[in-house]
This record gives structure tokens, C-alpha cells and sequence, in this order.
């Protein structure tokens, strides 16, 4: 079985009207400076059309930086709640719902991908998100705490 590697933004032409659409490697995509908060950007030779490194990712178009971004995720993550976030990092709480709601939209692409491509059932892709959310511990078990009484 031939196995299949995902393209990076930046080797293949984005643009559906362009004819090296989804070509890999043709030597069409050259770098083409930096936006201002300093993604790299490309350019088509082909079609002349101009793309960022962030095109098709949760962070496409946002204000903020991809740090800021991550480290939002990782205070829900820790299950502090929106106005918190909003107290220790300022950012309003529609905006970091904003981002969750991106960051579903890409777990299903995600997962529609593993499914088309690797040919993964539901049933493996759900004892993936388990294991996913154990955090890698064998068999779903949670660590157990140690409580030890005073004066022991």
C-alpha cells in the first residue's frame, strides 16, 4: 500500500481556476515576501495569484497570532472558562469562541481525511479521540492520586 503524505502549503497552487491546481512540486510556487505579522506569502507563476502560509488552517485571516491563538486553546483546555481567558489574556470571549468553532470545523476535515484516505472506520477515529483525551495512557485509565493522610 503506497503511503500518502499531506502537501504543505506553499508546494502546490490554491486556486481552482489556475491550471497547476493541486499540483505538487511543479516549480509554479515561489515565496513572495511576508505579511505584516510575518507569514510567509506565495505566488502562482501560472495563474499570478498570491496566498499565505496560513490559507486553509484555523488561523487564516485572524488578528491575532498563532501563539496567542494556541494558548487560548490551552486555557480551555485546562477547563478555565471564557471570561477568564478574557481576564488573564484580554481577548474577548466571542473571539476565543470564535476560534473553537474553526478548530471543530477542522477536526471534521481532519477526520474526513483520515476516513477517505487511510481508510479508518468511525470506531478507530473514536478510540483515537479517547486515546487523545487520556493523554496517551494505555487503556482509557486515569492516573490514580496518591493520598496520603497526615502523620504517615
Amino acid at each position: 500500500m503506497e503511503k500518502r503524505q499531506m502537501a504543505s502549503i506553499g508546494s502546490f497552487c490554491l486556486n481552482e481556476e489556475c491550471e497547476d491546481y493541486n499540483k505538487k512540486d511543479c516549480g509554479n510556487i515561489v515565496k513572495y515576501g511576508k505579511t505584516g505579522k510575518g507569514s510567509q506569502r506565495y505566488q502562482c507563476k501560472t495563474c499570478k495569484k498570491v496566498f499565505t502560509e496560513n490559507k486553509g488552517t484555523m488561523f487564516y485571516r485572524t488578528r491575532h497570532t498563532r501563539d496567542e491563538i494556541i494558548e487560548c486553546m490551552q486555557l480551555v483546555g485546562d477547563r478555565n472558562s471564557l471570561a477568564a481567558i478574557h481576564r488573564i489574556k484580554g481577548i474577548k470571549e466571542e473571539t476565543v469562541t470564535k476560534w473553537l468553532e474553526r478548530a471543530a470545523d477542522h477536526v471534521e476535515q481532519f477526520e474526513e481525511y483520515l476516513i477517505r484516505e487511510y481508510k479508518i472506520t468511525r470506531v478507530q477515529i473514536d478510540a483515537l479521540w479517547t486515546f487523545v483525551g487520556h493523554k496517551g495512557e494505555k487503556g482509557g485509565i486515569q492516573k490514580k492520586t496518591h493520598m496520603e493522610h497526615f502523620g504517615v
